[in-house]
């Protein structure tokens, strides 16, 4: 692991003290968003691909809502607690001073206690309808995001966007062992596929904004190593997704028609990640490859999902 930085920028946000909050203005929206949104729809398509996988086509739809809902609600819980954590270096970054905590609209000892009924809920509803095998994976998912990855490595370390990965994995494989009620192969596949695919896609995000982060004090990959390094770095994450759908072929998860195109999307962002190195204009680049993993993301999921093998 990379020696552990210390930034003055990055200190506790439990330490913040700004402005008394102004909650006269506060409206339901302003809850909404503390959950992230945009994360929340991007990872239920997620859960919803993995419970698919595992169940063949043959659905049980009530599980099916229950396992979306406590995914949805523990990720929820997940993203209240990082707003919560983040105020204050939420407010040094253009992209996040609009945040409902950095703009001090709403107190910190009420999101704190929303992230807690959120996350007792959510384990709840796993627990319960579920399996306690997938409370438990939701319970992982949280501890890494908000311990190890909010409050200790986004801080100290490089090895955060990389560590950070195994929360984000955690969706489809909640999906999957709702059905399956075990670890098998096809879990450790849709693990493999999420964690892979999180590093590049933040990094190239972390290139365009390096100097926001920096100014913020994250020690994310390209502040503290550089760019290059970085696109070095992004490098063997793509490549090895390249296998991934090939054994979902191999060992009966899906057809061909995902397993060719996914293979296919990977070697062209892999060759996009490659020629990143003779393109002179970085933003721009990191751009199209921020976008070109969103789509990567999205198509293979539909795909995986359409040509789910019948069981």
């Amino acid at each position: 692991m990379d020696k552990q930085l210390g930034y003055p920028a990055s200190a506790d946000a439990s330490t913040y003290a700004g402005p008394s909050p102004q909650e006269s203005g506060v409206t339901w929206k302003d809850f909404v968003a503390l959950t992230k949104p945009g994360i929340l729809r991007s990872n239920l398509i997620a859960t919803f691909g993995g419970f698919w996988l595992a169940s063949g086509w043959h659905i049980g739809w009530m599980l099916m809502v229950w396992t979306l809902l406590g995914t949805m609600l523990v990720m929820a819980s997940s993203c209240v607690f990082n707003n919560y954590f983040d105020r204050e270096l939420d407010t040094k970054m253009i992209r996040t001073r609009e945040r409902v905590l950095a703009t001090r609209r709403l107190s910190p000892n009420v999101v704190l206690w929303y992230a807690i009924a959120l996350g007792v809920l959510g384990l709840g509803v796993l627990a319960v309808f579920s399996g306690m095998l997938a409370a438990a994976l939701g319970a992982l998912g949280m501890f890494v995001y908000v311990i190890i990855y909010t409050l200790w490595l986004k801080r100290h370390s490089t090895w955060s966007t990389s560590i950070g990965g195994i929360s984000g994995a955690m969706p489809p494989v909640i999906g999957y062992v709702a059905v399956s009620q075990q670890i098998d192969l096809g879990a450790w596949l849709l693990f493999a596929m999420l964690f892979l695919w999180q590093p590049p896609h933040f990094w190239a995000l972390g290139i365009r904004r390096v100097e926001e982060y920096r100014a913020a004090g994250y020690p994310l990959l390209p502040v503290v190593k550089g760019i290059k390094r970085t696109k070095y770095q992004m490098l063997p994450y793509i490549a090895l997704l390249i296998p991934v759908p090939i054994l979902m072929y191999m060992y009966g998860y899906t057809g061909l028609i995902y397993t060719i195109t996914s293979v296919l999307l990977s070697v062209v962002w892999l060759g996009m990640a490659i020629a990143g190195f003779q393109k002179p204009d970085t933003d721009k680049w990191a751009k199209t490859a921020f976008i070109f993993s969103i789509n990567y993301l999205t198509l293979s999921f539909i795909l995986m999902i359409i040509d789910t093998v019948h069981r």
